[in-house]
């Protein structure tokens, strides 16, 4: 028997038409190319969006083309964004952070037939655009075209008189809608291609209150690139209640970023833990303030204590520890505590752990011969997951092809899952540190060690140990104008980790890469160690 429902499919041009009609004058506040704040609202937004669509089908594009952007967080990226879904094209964000050999053989692999892009990555442009020969056209997020080697518009002027009456949806709720490739740490990058209901599921799902809770009441600081797994969903959950949007284009330094917070009223901000470090320093230096700001997530690595704990103890900001991957849409478990009244410190051991899974999706641990393994807190497993949101396979290869036999995608995380659902992170499945049959967590001993009042980044790596297979050292960069010593590090850490898990070593380095997500480069810093031997006692237990 079927149920007696409408049939309403799940298309994402439905949030912005909702976005449009029922909060059409909620502020979308832009720092523009042109460098002065912009202002706008959704019913704006959503009628530009519309003359977008009117030039992509001039164009020829139709469903299924991919439509590309590089650029930052804006209003008019906003715009090219829904113009394109809206008519069931594809719309694929390139990361201008990648390398220019990753970025090309994205955009030939995507096969793009358009591209937005911000007037900063001009010059990149005319370095790649040779070498991808299905780009056929370059519109300019901008008023004005800059200078450029190759043929370019400047998308106001594209964007001009065109009519704002071109139909929207009328597809399958199935049919893809957006496609983002993975960074590549090992190997190409791979592309996700998300599909309308898969990112409508989504953005609901981020809208639940153990998970980001943003409201119509919200006004929203998008920090986390719109390049970076659609900005976490947040580019469809925020318009889809009506809340104010706060885009900070390609100015991310601290100064910047806290003057939109105080002068827009922000309420919530996503961001990696770099950038919240970053605003941390700054608001110490300049004896800052965050008066509206009430709780901020914190993904991409793991967040270290120091910064849930100054946010909280000098702000009053709480904390939203958040995990997922390009391939989960990404939001996928969230910080969020099970138990009711918890005090601040007894609140803490669990916001350090990534959370716990948002609903409609599932998780287990498993080991290297994928028998499920027990959620006791302890046992180390790898992390698969199951549900609607996340990929089935990569795009060019078989469907399901990133499966196992009962459906759960290998996230190649090591993780712990305990009795109340927390799960936690305890090492990428490439990084993780096997010392005398047992493994040590990389990145909780960062986590520690960056909490160090002269540490400004902290990494851990294995090395190879004649007696116990790997052992860990740790790299730290210093704060600038800090300066100290290996034993120093490890007395900080002594008493704060098992014994077992101290390093063998303490090597401080100038610069500890990032890679374009904001995570640790622990390819780079491996080859960086290149003829690096480690200090070795025969005599010293462990």
């Amino acid at each position: 028997m079927r149920a007696l429902m409408q049939d309403w499919s799940l298309t994402l041009d439905k949030i912005f038409d909702h976005a449009a009609r029922w909060h059409g004058d909620r502020e979308v506040v832009t720092r523009s190319v042109e460098g002065p704040i912009t202002r706008s609202d959704y019913a704006t937004l959503h009628r530009r969006a519309k003359q977008v669509s009117h030039g992509l089908l001039e164009m020829g594009i139709g469903p299924g083309d991919r439509v590309a952007t590089m650029g930052w967080n804006s209003d008019r990226h906003l715009e090219v964004w829904y113009g394109a879904v809206g008519i069931g094209a594809v719309l694929h964000t390139l990361n201008p952070r990648l390398f220019p050999e990753q970025i090309v053989y994205i955009a030939n692999h995507a096969q793009d037939t358009v591209l937005f892009a911000d007037p900063a990555c001009a010059a990149l442009l005319a370095e790649l655009l040779p070498q991808c020969p299905t780009i056929k056209r370059v519109i300019f997020l901008s008023e004005a075209a800059p200078e450029a080697s190759f043929p370019a518009e400047a998308y106001e002027a594209w964007l001009s008189g065109r009519p704002a009456d071109a139909a929207w949806g009328g597809f399958d709720e199935n049919s893809a809608a957006g496609l983002c490739y993975t960074s590549g740490t090992t190997g190409n990058p791979k592309g996700v291609l998300y599909g309308h209901r898969s990112n409508y599921l989504h953005a609901m799902m981020t809208l639940q209150p153990d998970a980001l809770n943003l409201s119509a009441r919200d006004a929203v600081l998008l920090i986390v690139p719109m390049y970076h797994a659609n900005a976490w969903g947040v580019m469809y959950s925020a318009p889809l209640v009506g809340a104010k949007l706060v885009l900070p284009g390609q100015k991310l330094d601290a100064a910047a970023l806290h003057e939109l917070i105080e002068t827009e009223g922000v309420t919530y901000s996503a961001a990696v833990p770099t950038i919240w470090q970053m605003l941390l320093a700054h608001l110490k230096e300049t004896k800052g303030k965050l008066t509206t700001l009430q709780r901020v997530t914190v993904g991409g690595s793991a967040c270290p204590e120091s910064i849930i704990r100054t946010l909280h103890d000098d702000f009053g900001v709480d904390v939203i520890q958040g995990w997922g991957m390009t391939e989960t849409s990404p939001l996928a478990t969230v910080s969020t505590p099970k138990r009711p009244g918890l005090s601040f410190e007894d609140s803490v051991p669990r916001k350090l752990k990534q959370g716990r899974i948002v609903g409609n999706l599932d998780l287990k641990l498993v080991d290297d011969a994928g028998a499920r393994l027990p959620h006791d807190g302890r046992t180390f497993g790898r992390l698969m997951i199951k549900g609607p949101t996340v990929a089935s396979g990569y795009y060019g290869a078989p469907h399901g092809s990133a499966l196992d036999d009962e459906g759960f995608f290998d996230t190649g995380d090591v993780a712990t899952i305990d009795a109340d659902g927390d799960m936690q992170i305890t090492d990428r499945a490439k990084d993780v540190i096997k010392s005398g049959g047992e493994w040590i967590s990389s990145i909780d001993v960062e986590n520690i060690a960056v909490g160090h009042p002269k540490a400004a980044l902290c990494a851990v790596l294995g090395v190879v140990h004649p007696k116990w297979d790997e052992r860990p050292i740790l790299l730290v960069q210093l704060k600038p104008g800090q300066a100290a010593g290996k034993q120093e590090f490890l007395d900080y850490l002594d008493g704060r980790i098992a014994r077992w898990w101290m390093p063998d070593d303490v090597v401080f380095v100038d610069e500890i890469p990032l890679g374009p997500t904001g995570k640790i480069d622990k390819k780079l810093l491996r080859t960086r160690l290149t003829g690096y031997e480690l200090p070795f006692d025969p005599n010293l237990k462990r």
